[in-house]
């Protein structure tokens, strides 16, 4: 059976705009929506210790979440198949749990929790470090059909974030832009400046080169290439502008936070649109 779009509601706001993004995600994908909603019992965390009218409270609280998440999308997508789940736990844990085997797992920006001036939730930035499966964080706003970029370096670590952002542009029928950011060394050596129209040029080779077996197995996908000079994270962040989708990969070698990255951490905190973050395979 096809693997589902998994997404993680808590009845906010943002979590409204990502169940309606992950429906919307499903149909173009022609996968079953799963719908999830953690039930928190804090401060007792183990269901054992919970009082049964408390644990009562709180699932009848969670199945009115669900059911009206459920409503919504049978609303604008009769057709879909549509399931959904209540778990009781640790939000993390239960979302990982329900999320193994799925497409990818939807999350809005942030929930209910406190600390409402962040620019993202906890739980997501967490999720995304830890999700075996794509986390896509969406945001309210932003373009809907615009085309798909992603992020990506050239030392060939990136072939599980490619293949997402190929079937990601495959299935919405749009142009796929591949993005590689370079910077200079901190410490150059005395010399002529970098040449930067020869290293742009030398790069987007390789990039290209990077990417033809995803081509050949996506022969419709229009791709664009795009070499800059400059931050990585100010430079996809730009891009995400006027995109409707941007992926990166997870898990980077150079950052004291290797499930994370400081690439993906900077871009989830500053894109304008959607992004999926894809774990590197290890």
């Amino acid at each position: 059976m096809p693997a589902p779009v998994i997404v993680g509601t808590d009845g906010s706001g943002s979590a409204g705009h990502a169940v309606a993004w992950a429906a919307a995600e499903a149909v173009r994908w022609h996968r079953r929506l799963h719908i999830v909603h953690v039930a928190q019992i804090w401060p007792y965390q183990v269901r054992r210790f919970t009082p049964a009218e408390e644990e009562e409270r709180v699932s009848r609280a969670g199945r009115a979440v669900l059911a009206e998440a459920e409503a919504t999308v049978r609303d604008r997508h009769p057709d879909l198949r549509v399931t959904a789940a209540l778990a009781v736990g640790p939000t993390v844990d239960a979302l990982g749990t329900e999320a193994e085997g799925g497409l990818e797992l939807v999350l809005g920006h942030r929930g209910r929790g406190g600390f409402t001036d962040l620019l993202l939730g906890s739980v997501s930035l967490r999720m995304v470090g830890h999700s075996s499966v794509p986390v896509v964080i969406v945001r309210d706003g932003g373009v809907q059909d615009g085309e798909v970029a992603v992020g990506c370096g050239l030392g060939g670590e990136d072939h599980d974030v490619l293949a997402h952002a190929f079937a990601a542009a495959s299935a919405r029928g749009v142009r796929l832009r591949l993005v590689h950011a370079w910077q200079a060394p901190a410490e150059a050596e005395p010399g002529p400046p970098a040449d930067e129209e020869r290293i742009d040029d030398e790069r987007r080779v390789r990039l290209v080169a990077a990417c033809a077996p995803f081509r050949e197995r996506f022969p419709l996908v229009e791709v664009a290439t795009e070499v800059r000079a400059g931050h990585p994270v100010s430079v996809l962040a730009q891009r995400s502008r006027k995109a409707a989708l941007l992926v990166v990969g997870t898990r980077e070698r150079h950052w004291p936070a290797p499930w994370l990255g400081s690439v993906a951490h900077g871009v989830i905190h500053h894109a304008a649109c959607p992004v999926a973050a894809v774990p590197r395979s290890k």
